[in-house]
């Protein structure tokens, strides 16, 4: 409807112009209450966006104020799109499109700071090609088919979103609020930074909306949904609250933290509040007085602004009685110092007259601020932008056209459109040393100051840079922040305040999200045995290299020692003490039989058995000594061969011993055909074919998956054990097993000739003996299995020189007895008395 409005007035235009003589009867609209106009050669247009919050009560029963219907109906869009068209009239008339002032036709317009003026504005200027700068947010239309051009004094507004990332994360604030304006432009920040925070793992407790301030909706119920929205963010745990908005939003958060609710009274909690650009501090009449203590502490973020000397001098100069044609300085002149002009129709309530003198510098800050804010910094450097594309355009004409310089003022005038191309390429450096240009999306190229906010008691406040936010390229930003200069809330005591769901997870600890809530609220659960976190809040342990283990605290891998079992540890010199002990009563029991060789009972017990038997555990007892000391591929092939073998012989001569003593038994029964078995073959066949059998396995070990020197990581968490792997421990078993077997045989047959004759009763020490060496076996295959590192080894070692010593002390003491200790049974008469059992 715009658009067929615009152009049919603009055919009526054409008519009145083609036609002067017809008179038409054109009624005028309601005029703008507040506009300041400055003549000159050429116009830079300017609108404003100004709050005003009716509270005074609307009843029927009288007529409202005239003042009260002009202010109602002077906020809404139809009246910037009608600013719009009037830039396109006469001064003093209203009919777009017919302009016939040559003097007065503006060149350019600047608007700001709200994003909904610029829309509006925008909406009718982009149709007649007028060069636009804005100094707020970009607006965002949810008209696709609307085509608006204009240069933005405000850089882009994703190095806003990371910069507010970046601060979050600089002091690790993950558990924050998020308060947004109520419209496109409101939506397109939570679709771009609630999906950034969670990337970086900051997480919303709430997102709440400012209530829209519609003119037509009683106050109440605006003051009402705004307390809900407020008490949403002040009873919340968080301690950190991102807000998005405009100047509208910055009143309704200072009311409501003025206000109490009668049915739930506000705590009183400080929050750090984080502003975007577009929050500039405004102040109402009804809240001249009000506390500003809810902006202590609080950062936020403005457009990069540089001193711009004698602007404080400037604004002192500024008097109500010298601006006649602005209407503003009145209005705002009244209600800042409190007082009435005569002529301004307003009623005189104190009876404070306004004298013009009044100094500006008197006025805290909550009322007029003497320093340049961000959006008047914007405001100059806009002005600068069409001064300087003007400028170019104009040098460009007066280069290739020559004429009047009246003709080239309206050609200029006529080819105003092309001022655009020249503001889109501007660069040049202002009086205050700040170089201006856009970039290729027609924002302003420059970062964002981060400022701290000091409230004082006189209802003042003051505005510190305290970092900044610098562009590195399209993707990046360079964050700078002095912590030191930060003022924080009064309630945390300038202590750096925390906001997190949960205290951190230390090192040592893993996160475990909890459900039904948001993700960065978790329980902190240690990190398994083995694994370590060496940071806060992983979200998981990681294992230590193979040559590490965690220390106690799990916070990180120290380096494992090499470990096996030695001969200088006390394990190790136990075991050797043993080993030797035993060899060398085992060599002294050998002595003693070879000594005694010649007597009876060493004669009746198959003396070279008896020796095969001494030194096959003489030298189980020295190859234990293989089994210390860091492994080699020698001593393992060694080890474990030599043990299979001489245990294999060892029991072999205790088994042929026993079955001699059978075999001679029944060989002693008239007609017997055992005498031709019994002898000295029978003894080495046995012994050697058992033995054989063990070789013959363990060359298959070895052949097949040999012993070798190995490293075990895992055994022990602190100790890398040097170890002698079986390789294959099939086979290691086997050998164990077929050891097993003929122990059992040679048992069994003890066990069955253990009543034989006393002469020839040896059977029942074997018998004994076999019980120890199996009783030591069984037990040590659970023992070897459950054992870790070098334990394993002395475990072994332990089992072979435990079996040995039970064959030696039960076999061999009750003869050595005899032989040293009681001599005079040593004999042959002695040997064939039933009554006496020497053996």
């Amino acid at each position: 409807m715009v658009v067929i409005r615009t152009l049919v007035l603009g055919l009526l235009s054409q008519a009145v112009c083609d036609i002067p003589k017809v008179i038409c009867s054109i009624s005028d609209p309601l005029p703008f209450l507040h506009k300041q106009y400055q003549s000159g050669d050429l116009i830079v247009m300017d609108f404003l966006s100004h709050i005003y919050i009716v509270y005074m009560m609307i009843n029927f029963q009288k007529r409202p104020s005239k003042e009260l219907f002009e202010d109602i109906i002077y906020f809404s869009p139809s009246w910037t799109y009608r600013a719009s068209l009037e830039l396109f009239s006469t001064k003093g008339q209203f009919i777009p499109n017919y302009d016939c002032d040559r003097q007065n036709r503006p060149i350019a317009v600047i608007g700001g700071p709200t994003s909904e003026v610029c829309l509006h504005m925008a909406t009718i200027l982009s149709l007649y090609k007028m060069p636009q700068l804005i100094y707020g947010s970009a607006p965002e239309s949810n008209t696709k088919n609307q085509v608006v051009s204009y240069q933005q004094l405000f850089p882009d507004m994703d190095h806003q979103y990371k910069g507010i990332c970046q601060l979050l994360l600089h002091f690790r604030w993950m558990w924050i609020g998020v308060l947004s304006m109520e419209n496109e432009n409101g939506e397109k920040f939570l679709q771009s930074v609630v999906p950034m925070f969670a990337q970086r793992g900051i997480c919303s407790a709430f997102v709440e909306t400012f209530p829209i301030i519609v003119y037509s909706n009683s106050i109440a119920e605006l003051v009402e949904t705004g307390l809900e929205m407020y008490k949403v963010a002040m009873t919340s745990t968080v301690n950190v609250v991102v807000i998005y908005g405009e100047i509208q939003e910055m009143i309704i958060l200072r009311l409501c933290s003025n206000l109490n609710s009668d049915d739930a009274p506000l705590q009183k909690k400080s929050k750090v509040w984080i502003m975007t650009p577009e929050m500039d501090f405004s102040s109402l009449p009804f809240l001249r007085d009000s506390d500003l203590g809810f902006l202590h502490g609080a950062l936020s973020f403005a457009v990069h602004t540089e001193k711009v000397l004698g602007f404080q001098e400037f604004v002192q100069r500024r008097k109500p009685m010298l601006e006649k044609e602005d209407s503003f300085i009145k209005i705002f002149w009244a209600n800042a110092f409190e007082c009435s002009f005569p002529t301004s129709g307003m009623e005189e309530e104190d009876g404070v007259a306004c004298t013009g003198e009044e100094k500006l510098e008197t006025l805290p800050t909550s009322v007029f601020e003497m320093d340049m804010t961000g959006h008047s910094y914007s405001v100059y450097n806009a002005v600068y932008v069409v001064a300087h594309a003007l400028h170019d355009f104009h040098s460009s004409i007066m280069k290739y056209k020559a004429g009047d310089p009246e003709d080239k003022l309206e050609l200029l005038n006529q080819q105003l459109w092309k001022l655009n191309h020249f503001m889109k390429s501007i660069s040049f450096n202002n009086t205050a040393g700040q170089t201006i240009f856009f970039n290729q999306k027609g924002e302003l190229e420059a970062g964002f100051d981060n400022i701290n906010w000091i409230t004082f008691p006189n209802l003042s406040f003051r505005k510190v840079r305290v970092g900044r936010v610098n562009p590195m390229d399209s993707q990046e930003v360079m964050f700078t922040i002095d912590e030191d200069a930060i003022i924080w809330p009064r309630r945390f005591n300038q202590v750096q305040p925390l906001s997190l769901c949960n205290n951190k997870c230390h090192s040592g600890y893993t996160r475990r999200k909890i459900e039904g809530k948001p993700f960065c609220c978790y329980n902190c659960l240690r990190c398994p045995p083995g694994k370590i976190s060496n940071r806060e809040d992983m979200d998981d342990c990681f294992q230590c290299p193979e040559d590490q283990y965690a220390n106690g605290n799990q916070v990180s891998c120290l380096p494992k020692v090499i470990a096996f079992l030695m001969y200088e540890e006390p394990l190790g010199t136990v075991l050797v003490s043993f080993a030797f002990f035993f060899s060398m009563l085992t060599a002294a029991v050998l002595w003693i039989f070879l000594k005694h060789q010649d007597t009876p009972i060493v004669k009746a017990n198959n003396q070279n058995l008896t020796y095969v038997l001494l030194i096959a555990l003489l030298l189980s007892f020295l190859c234990t000594l293989l089994f210390l000391g860091k492994p080699s591929k020698v001593t393992c092939v060694l080890c474990q061969i030599a043990f299979g073998i001489i245990f294999s012989v060892a029991i072999s001569c205790l088994l042929a011993k026993t079955i001699i003593v059978v075999l001679a038994f029944m060989a002693t029964k008239p007609g017997s055909q055992m005498t031709k078995w019994v002898g000295k073959r029978l003894a080495i066949f046995i012994v050697l074919g058992c033995s054989f059998i063990q070789g013959i396995i363990c060359a298959t070990w070895l052949t097949t998956s040999p012993p070798f020197p190995d490293a075990d990581m895992n055994s022990v968490a602190e100790e890398i054990v040097l170890v002698c792997n079986e390789g294959s421990v099939f086979m290691f078993y086997y050998v164990l097993g077929y050891m097993g077997f003929l122990a059992i045989i040679s048992f069994t047959l003890a066990f069955l000739a253990r009543k034989l004759p006393d002469a020839f009763n040896e059977a029942k020490f074997i018998t004994f003996s076999m019980l120890v060496f199996c009783s030591v076996w069984l037990s040590f295959v659970p023992t070897y299995l459950s054992t870790k590192g070098k334990y394993m080894v002395a475990v072994e070692i332990f089992s072979m020189i435990a079996s040995s010593a039970g064959l030696l002390i039960c076999i061999f003491f009750p003869k050595c007895y005899i032989i040293v200790l009681r001599p005079d049974l040593n004999k042959k008469e002695q040997l064939k008395r039933g009554k006496n059992r020497i053996i």
